[in-house]
């Protein structure tokens, strides 16, 4: 046991990362994007529907859960830097709270026969749990990503497995979910995907995960107060922020918006949502190895700007079409903008990193992405803004079913279309504003 322990200790990477460690670490964005869209998806569904709890009460155990989340990000973040253990920094971080998170994944999905308070009361405590151990694994998972990648060569090659395995997740949590609990219930469900995540995660873990001897290691932690003074005093990653903020609210309203648009816009039955989510995604998959070819040509900044223009041409798309056939072929263009999105967001933030270390002589990934994802949480509220405003200006009303005025389809492809033009418009100019113009630091 002592040289077992000796060994982890011990395990530190000193060279660049081998193909099988990519393909290794990378895993890890299959079991935590599955859980986040099966969670996301289906979790106010599963305790309205089929537990009877009210509307309300769940909307605010929600509510309670985004603040819990959002607040949760930056202080780990800190707290992970902060840290100092033979074992690294994010190491320890990540092996306790797999277990955890898997655990309370499953426990959502299983509650026991109680009344409505009870049930109340188990959400908001179980949630309380997945919360907390989501944000310490994938956070401190992110926070890796900059260190065991350390150019933006290996960080476009490295970052490619690990976005294709998000997007798997993301397809199976939202397409695998309800084929798997319409066969053998929702407590089945809950037991075959925690079981995929916990082997997934403890073959990342096992095989990807690895520190590498940071130079201040040894030394005294940044205090809490030069920690904010610093990130926010960060040319480059005050406008990448808020770029990604602006980014992230453009897919959620259109996430958002793809129910309605097909709907009430191209006449289709509501499960065709899922051609037009699918050509996104699908398309997104080889568009994530294209866009990795070109940042490794050009520099993280250049390849970012074209990526979100992409993105925002492709989206004025969805003005046009009348059919969902059509739809999906904009889609396409769509997933195009999307894969250099989820490809280079992270390879843009760890430039941030490495220049910050450069000024402070401190690694702060954990501060970086802890504040990153304090931010970003806010499309979640922007985007639900953007929906009420549209739907309520252009005259819908639930209770005219599929009658509604000829001003709502108008409503619905400004809110899928040009809104979102708007949002990446913002991003762009953000980007444009990020003041690091080389490959790397």
């Amino acid at each position: 046991m002592t040289s077992l322990t000796s060994r982890l200790r011990d395990r530190r990477l000193d060279v660049a990362p081998t193909r099988a460690r990519a393909v290794a670490f990378g895993a890890s964005g299959f079991p935590t994007q599955l859980m986040a869209q099966t969670f996301s998806a289906f979790v106010v569904y599963f305790y309205v529907t089929h537990l009877g709890v009210a509307p309300g009460w769940v909307a605010a155990a929600m509510i309670a859960h985004g603040v819990l989340n959002a607040v949760l990000n930056p202080v780990v973040g800190a707290l992970s830097d902060r840290i100092r253990t033979p074992w690294g920094r994010r190491i320890p971080w990540i092996g306790i709270g797999i277990v955890p998170l898997v655990v309370a994944f499953a426990l959502v999905w299983m509650p026991p026969d109680l009344p409505t308070a009870g049930l109340i009361v188990w959400f908001l405590v179980v949630v309380a749990v997945y919360d907390i151990a989501f944000v310490v694994v994938v956070l401190n998972v992110s926070a890796l990503f900059p260190e065991i990648f350390r150019t933006t060569e290996e960080r476009a090659r490295g970052n490619v497995p690990r976005q294709i395995f998000a997007i798997l997740g993301m397809v199976l949590g939202t397409a695998g979910a309800p084929a798997l609990y319409g066969m053998i219930g929702w407590a089945g469900m809950a037991i075959v995907l925690s079981a995929v995540c916990l082997g997934m995660l403890v073959w990342s873990f096992a095989g990807g995960m690895i520190e590498r001897r940071v130079p201040e290691a040894s030394s005294e932690a940044m205090r809490w107060g030069d920690q904010l003074r610093y990130t926010f005093a960060n040319r480059a990653f005050v406008p990448y922020v808020l770029g990604s903020l602006f980014v992230q609210t453009s897919i959620a309203v259109i996430l958002a918006a793809i129910p309605f648009y097909v709907r009430y816009s191209l006449g289709a039955a509501e499960g065709e949502g899922s051609l037009l989510l699918g050509a996104i995604f699908v398309t997104a998959i080889p568009s994530i190895v294209l866009w990795s070819a070109v940042v490794r040509r050009t520099s993280p900044r250049t390849a970012l700007l074209w990526s979100v223009a992409v993105f925002g041409v492709a989206v004025l798309g969805y003005l046009l079409p009348s059919s969902v056939l059509a739809a999906a072929l904009v889609g396409v263009a769509v997933g195009v903008g999307v894969g250099g999105l989820l490809q280079l967001l992270e390879v843009v933030l760890a430039q941030i990193i490495d220049e910050d270390a450069v000024r402070t002589g401190h690694r702060r990934e954990g501060a970086y992405f802890g504040i990153n994802g304090f931010v970003v949480r806010g499309s979640v509220v922007l985007q639900a803004v953007v929906a009420a405003a549209v739907l309520t200006a252009s005259g819908f009303d639930a209770s005219f079913g599929d009658a509604q005025p000829d001003t709502v389809d108008g409503g619905i492809r400004i809110m899928v279309a040009v809104v979102p033009l708007v949002f990446t418009a913002l991003a762009w100019l953000c980007f444009w504003l990020y003041p690091i113009r080389s490959r790397d630091v």
